[in-house]
């Protein structure tokens, strides 16, 4: 199968159309067994394939753990806490940027009581939530009952004088599932196009190893060896093409490792969680440090000199194999930051072949030298001699990571508040760092292992340029210019303390019914945004479409937006209860409430989810999901424009 055939079903299977849809991954079951005056409870969930529920115990901030509150306890006591009946899976989790643990197929929980008697009555609900690879559920409550009586498990709760549960008959929430599937759905994944990507990305990881001192050098040495050892030319070829091809499968063996040992999502995780965020930008200074030249990582040199006396003693395939695995020793301290580098950036593609594909992308660029040299020995004498030219590709990449370390840190400032990285002082950084690299590069700077710049060839000055005008170009962000070139890289522009720029998007309302209101008054269509504070997938859309110039002139002109968080923690006034579906809920919260909106009038309960509502509460177009890409936002909205003007 070609490489093209091979990226055409990947991307087959991974574009999927989002509809609007109650997603449900989690049947419980309740039950009990006893044994004289003890029972023990049991609690079964069953969980979809692709799913996973999440664990009893979580750090603050968050989300919703598996929680069981026991509301009646009549003529019963408690023994001990509820235990599952296997340890959850530990990881770090992406999405809500801390180590979570989870459980996945089918998982019972066991609470023990004490029954004094017969007409016992224990009841009270579990509340719990469910994610995948791509959404969540939000925090779900499921009632439950054990004894004699035939009292509910979870009773309404008395509405407060004057409190009401929501109206439908003002339209507020009356079910438009039917309108928006008539208007259907364009809105697709990116799963391909990222997948590209990483190949690409990886492909030029590669490359940039190649130019390194590690790895230069041993191309001419490997070829000859590999030409001089066989019986003819037709077999040094052969062996050279199959030491290319032992690079590949060792590499893209490595990314299946990872990938098998953190499972799908766990590479994901890395990239919002905060401690494990300080430490990527301390694994990259480090980096940059050993290719600024303070100090070199290497492998041990009894790895290197075993293997290469392994590959002496043998022959055949399994020789070719263990000098592929020499020349990974070797190198490791070129190849290793940059294998690390590429790492970090797929694990927030959120893609199960992300680690594969990134692999397969570096070591095809790795490769390629060594077995096309051999079909074309004659290359040989054309390839440039090593020398200086070698340490300053270190040096620049040492540079870029540098620059790279600060995302990682400022994940984590982020997250803690410390304000220490707020957007202007990362810019400041930036500019610095590629105003030094540009210096470096016209041998205004001088670093350890450097040689003496005689004159500045015209690569160098072509690149020195590059990093001068990139420099150039982020001096506005200083003043609040959006800068999308790196806004996949700076704090977003609410950390900015001075902020000129006028596209920054923030909701005119965080109420559903005020917003409703509104918008009636002025008639104007309503972009209703369901979002949550642990929805990284919303923080994405509003960074990298709704500062879009034409996203940000749609929305502040001619929509009133409203956002509703489905995790807001925030008490009811009034707490009201609800029938959904067979079961008495009890919405408690403002989150509970936006969450209750958003199944039953649009049946959906995954974020991000938009959709446009005209002022007599009809859409105007079919959901929009998560979709980087800006024109397909502004198109979805100049639609739904456009629908409510006919």
């Amino acid at each position: 199968m070609s490489n093209k055939t091979l990226f055409g079903l990947i991307a087959m299977v991974c574009t999927l159309t989002v509809q609007a849809q109650i997603v449900d991954p989690v049947q419980w079951t309740f039950g009990a067994t006893s044994a004289g005056d003890t029972i023990d409870l049991h609690f079964t969930a069953d969980i979809s394939n692709g799913w996973h529920l999440y664990g009893t115990t979580l750090p603050h901030g968050g989300p919703q753990p598996t929680t069981f509150e026991f509301t009646t306890l009549e003529h019963a006591e408690l023994v001990g806490a509820i235990v599952a009946e296997r340890a959850p899976h530990s990881q770090y989790d992406a999405t809500f940027d801390m180590p979570l643990n989870w459980f996945s197929g089918a998982i019972t929980f066991h609470q023990k009581a004490v029954v004094r008697a017969a007409d016992y009555r224990i009841a009270g609900q579990v509340t719990f939530m469910a994610c995948d690879d791509r959404t969540c559920t939000p925090p779900t409550e499921v009632p439950f009952q054990f004894g004699q009586t035939a009292a509910p498990a979870l009773m309404p709760m008395p509405l407060a004088p004057g409190a009401t549960a929501p109206e439908t008959t003002s339209g507020l929430y009356t079910p438009v599932v039917d309108e928006l599937r008539a208007f259907g759905s364009d809105t697709t994944t990116d799963t391909d196009e990222s997948l590209w990507t990483i190949f690409l990305f990886g492909l030029v990881g590669g490359l940039l190893a190649l130019f390194t001192p590690c790895v230069w050098p041993i191309i001419p040495m490997t070829v000859s060896f590999f030409l001089k050892r066989s019986d003819n030319k037709r077999q040094g070829r052969r062996d050279a093409l199959l030491y290319g091809i032992s690079i590949i499968l060792i590499y893209v063996g490595l990314g299946l490792l990872i990938t098998l040992i953190f499972g799908a999502s766990a590479l994901n995780s890395l990239s919002t969680n905060a401690i494990f965020n300080l430490f990527l930008f301390a694994l990259l200074v480090v980096f940059a440090l050993s290719f600024f030249g303070m100090f070199e990582i290497t492998l041990p040199a009894s790895w290197s000199t075993h293997l290469d006396a392994k590959a002496t003693r043998t022959s055949g395939i399994v020789s070719i194999l263990l000098m592929a695995f020499t020349l990974a020793v070797v190198s490791f301290s070129c190849t290793g930051p940059i294998i690390g580098t590429l790492l970090v950036e797929v694990s927030t593609k959120n893609s199960f072949l992300a680690p594969t594909i990134g692999m397969f992308g570096f070591a095809l660029a790795l490769a390629l030298p060594f077995s096309l040299f051999a079909m074309f020995p004659s290359w040989l004498k054309s390839m440039p001699r090593s020398g200086g030219w070698l340490n300053a590709v270190k040096v620049v990449l040492g540079f870029l990571e540098l620059a790279l370390s600060l995302k990682f840190l400022s994940v984590a400032d982020l997250a803690y508040g410390w304000h220490l990285l707020d957007r202007e002082v990362f810019i400041v950084l930036w500019i610095v760092i590629f105003v030094f690299l540009g210096l470096y590069l016209l041998g205004k700077i001088t670093l350890p292992h450097d040689d003496k710049l005689e004159r500045v060839s015209v690569l160098r000055l072509v690149l020195a340029l590059v990093s001068f005008a990139f420099a150039i170009y982020m001096i506005p962000g200083l003043w609040g210019a959006p800068l999308k070139a790196v806004s996949a890289f700076a704090p977003p522009l609410s950390t900015q303390d001075f902020n000129i720029y006028q596209n920054h998007v923030e909701a005119d309302f965080d109420d559903y019914e005020a917003a409703v209101n509104f918008a009636k008054r002025h008639n104007k269509p309503l972009v209703v945004d369901f979002s949550g504070y642990g929805c990284v997938n919303c923080r994405k859309m509003e960074a990298a479409v709704w500062t879009d110039a034409g996203v940000a002139d749609l929305l502040h002109n001619e929509f009133v937006l409203v956002s509703l968080y489905v995790d807001d923690k925030t008490p009811l006034n009034e707490p009201f209860t609800v029938e959904e579906n067979g079961t008495t809920r009890l919405i408690k919260t403002i989150g509970d409430k936006n969450s209750y909106l958003q199944r039953t009038k649009f049946g959906a309960n995954a974020q991000p989810f938009y959709v446009v509502l005209a002022p007599d509460g009809k859409p105007l177009n079919g959901a929009f999901a998560f979709d980087e890409n800006p024109q397909h936002f502004v198109d979805f909205l100049t639609t739904a424009l456009k629908n409510n003007r006919q």
